[in-house]
């Protein structure tokens, strides 16, 4: 008679540590989603970055809860915030920190910016110059700033959420497409729905009650080891073979467009980098261990791969001519390239 195997004490506990990651999370999904309302692919994209270890880009008109989400974020980890609003005339000391002289003890002192925070919101960051954006740039892609001859590394928990507003573009900064990349994903956000917004409402005047009472209970932080061992989770996650090929296939596509459509290599400058396709296997992973499952799906690829990789498909300029962009050029390689 074949026996089955024993389960060993091992595989025991780590089964009930990655069920208990998952609940977490989801947990944290739920009370996010139940503070912005209407936003609900922000609020994932929010946690697959978080997940994935990488910086997010957000885009959207003023008032669409871009600062609550990661206000809300982060009063939920273990973790300290720090917003910085970013204006023309903001100086680079003024994000990674300054060396102040120390007359008593006859030495610099290096004295951290807000840029050292674990979470970091930059708030409408093409209103910075680009001294600015190049100092967030390093942070970014290194996790370290040097100021002089010193270099300092960043919090192991490192998450920069960034937003800029579409609507008004005088006295701008449009980020280079080397910042852009840095960026795990661009993410666009839109006006909620009629239920949405009467929801918005309701909750507008909770919140309104609520500060005219006792200040509530400070929500459940999670452990940053949590957030630790969910990435590693992450990464557990199966990949198929095939998938792995559609998923590299998706951004050679973006190289070599004429493989596919020669009229879309004529709307093509630049592909993806290396850094597209991983961002692009990161993000899926995320997605589908959010979902609960222990495997990635063509699905998880293709429902991330807009904001994967719309800031990193350039167009062309007879592309931006006859109105194309980034998301578009992305939708077509979507419906060009097979999915196994």
């Amino acid at each position: 008679m074949n026996q089955i195997p024993a389960v060993s004490t091992a595989d025991a506990t780590a089964g009930r540590l990655a069920s208990r990651l998952h609940d977490d999370f989801q947990a944290l999904r739920m009370a996010l989603s139940s503070e912005i309302v209407g936003q609900a692919d922000l609020v994932e994209r929010l946690l697959i970055a978080l997940l994935a270890d990488g910086h997010l880009l957000v885009e959207g008109a003023p008032g669409l809860a871009k600062t609550t989400a990661i206000r809300a974020l982060a009063s939920r980890m273990d973790a300290d915030f720090s917003r910085v609003q970013f204006t023309p005339d903001l100086l680079p000391a003024d994000l990674t920190g300054t060396e102040i002289w120390r007359p008593q003890e006859g030495r610099f002192e290096f004295v951290p910016g807000p840029i050292f925070h674990p979470i970091l919101l930059a708030d409408e960051i093409n209103r910075a110059p680009a001294k600015v954006q190049s100092a967030l740039l390093e942070a970014m892609g290194e996790r370290q700033v040097t100021v002089g001859r010193h270099t300092y590394p960043l919090p192991p928990l490192f998450l920069v959420m960034a937003t800029q507003n579409p609507i008004e573009q005088e006295g701008t900064f449009p980020l280079p497409e080397a910042q852009l990349d840095r960026f795990l994903m661009y993410v666009r956000i839109g006006y909620p729905d009629e239920g949405a917004e009467t929801e918005i409402l309701r909750l507008a005047r909770e919140r309104a009650r609520g500060a005219l009472d006792a200040a509530p209970a400070p929500p459940r932080r999670m452990p940053l080891q949590d957030v630790y061992e969910a990435r590693r989770a992450v990464l557990d996650l199966h990949l198929a073979p095939t998938l792995e090929r559609y998923l590299v296939e998706l951004v050679l596509a973006s190289r070599e467009p004429a493989r596919y459509d020669a009229a879309l290599a004529r709307r093509i400058a630049w592909g993806a980098s290396p850094r597209g396709s991983i961002a692009l296997e990161r993000c899926a992973r995320a997605r589908a261990w959010l979902a609960g499952r222990d495997f990635v799906t063509p699905d998880d690829v293709r429902a991330v791969a807009g904001d994967v990789l719309r800031h990193r498909v350039l167009p062309s300029y007879e592309a931006v001519a006859e109105g194309w962009d980034g998301e578009r050029l992305v939708q077509e390689l979507l419906a060009r390239v097979p999915a196994p």
